[in-house]
């Protein structure tokens, strides 16, 4: 599904013994591992491979600047989760994003995360055509 402002980015993942902890539910560490993978594959969907960025000219990456999660109910090994990320806005160096993890309709966790586009130690800006695909709007 295409990334906008107004329809968020999918991906599926299935909870694994190693997300859990000792009790049988997810691990609150392992969403941050779902919520990347998330983020990862919108970059990807929106045509930009990350690899390439961080081997490119000027050597780019992207950083968790600041992270907000609402944990509101648990996952449990085997359940079929969904990841949904959606760009609210993406401005200069920084993008803000929207994401929620789903088990069917019941919603287990919102998070809203800032990232920043890094390289040689400082931040950098968002390259502009990524910054534009990341803001279209269906």
């Amino acid at each position: 599904m295409p990334a906008s402002m107004t329809s968020p980015h999918q991906i599926t993942v299935r909870v694994y013994y190693e997300d859990t902890d000792f009790s049988g539910v997810v691990y609150h560490a392992s969403y941050l591992r779902f919520m990347e993978r998330g983020r990862t594959e919108l970059i990807r969907a929106l045509g930009v491979e990350q690899r390439e960025l961080f081997d490119g000219e000027t050597a780019l990456g992207f950083a968790v600047r600041k992270m907000t999660i609402d944990f509101l109910r648990p996952a449990v090994m085997d359940d079929l989760l969904t990841v949904e990320t959606r760009c609210v806005e993406a401005r200069g160096a920084t993008m803000d994003l929207e994401q929620r993890v789903l088990r069917g309709e019941d919603v287990l966790i919102t998070a809203t995360v800032k990232v920043a586009c890094v390289g040689g130690g400082r931040a950098r800006r968002i390259p502009d055509g990524l910054r534009k695909r990341l803001m279209l709007d269906d």
